[in-house]
């Protein structure tokens, strides 16, 4: 993994992209309704603004971070929603998204800014073990390329990609076993090859040269399967092994339930 500073600048740039999808909306375009159930572009912000306020204590402010962190329990889906209100309470009460954008915007900064101060080496406390601050970082990039492409697909706006998912990619490749866990399913005694393609066009390469299990295909395309955001169908991914065929079935790059996903044909290809 990079170092910390060039991850957390990646960050910040993904940030910035998904705060130009939603900064010029009506008033109105915060209540659509996106692909994720129940949520509006307004939650996914909401979502959003909670979760970086927990990187950048994390990051900040260890002792803080388990008195927050101790909320989460084991009722996930329960504590992401608790999660949302100081969010989305104001946002509700005045159907005005400025107080929302701004105070998403204000967590993101706070936490880019934590991250990139931690001490190279020193692990940053997290919900579910210790991680490195670029690997943290590398999570709040899994949360905006999901949200983000959740919102995108709300607004049918095609969203432009860079090299920047290399810390995406690398990040799913490290915990490519959690959807295994999320089923309470045996992970494969065996390593994967993944060889993805970026969109510049470089060649990314991830595990044993001699794997028989194999994953290869396009960066975004890689990035939509382990977020959940497009069916395994609808993507030009493709897997040699029978461990690695079941693994596009139920990948994630991100811990609790894995929701309902996507359907095949929900989404045009083109649209990713």
């Amino acid at each position: 993994m990079p170092d910390s500073q060039d991850v957390t600048a990646a960050l910040a740039a993904d940030g910035d992209a998904v705060e130009a999808l939603v900064a010029d909306l009506a008033d109105a375009d915060w209540a659509r309704p996106t692909p994720a159930p129940g949520w509006t572009i307004a939650h996914q912000i909401a979502h959003l603004a909670a979760t970086f306020k927990l990187a950048g204590t994390a990051a900040a402010d260890p002792e803080a971070f388990k008195a927050l962190a101790a909320g989460v329990g084991q009722d996930f889906d329960g504590a992401v929603q608790q999660s949302l209100k100081p969010y989305l309470a104001p946002y509700l009460a005045s159907g005005a998204p400025k107080d929302l954008l701004e105070r998403w915007n204000a967590e993101r900064r706070t936490a880019e800014q934590a991250l990139a101060a931690v001490p190279a080496g020193q692990p940053v406390p997290w919900l579910v073990r210790p991680l490195p601050a670029p690997v943290l970082a590398a999570a709040g990039m899994m949360e905006l390329f999901g949200h983000g492409q959740d919102i995108a697909d709300t607004l049918g706006v095609r969203r432009e990609h860079t090299d920047r998912l290399r810390y995406l990619v690398e990040f799913a490749v490290r915990t490519w076993d959690f959807g295994y866990q999320a089923r309470g399913l045996a992970t494969p005694a065996t390593e994967f090859r993944f060889e993805i393609t970026a969109p510049s066009g470089a060649r990314w390469e991830f595990g044993p040269a001699d794997a028989e299990q194999r994953v290869s295909g396009p960066a975004v395309d890689f990035c939509l399967l382990v977020t959940r955001r497009r069916h395994r169908d609808d993507l030009a991914l493709t897997a040699d092994g029978k461990d690695a065929d079941g693994w596009l079935d139920l990948a994630q790059a991100y811990r609790g339930p894995a929701g309902e996903g996507r359907t095949p044909g929900q989404f045009r290809p083109s649209g990713n």
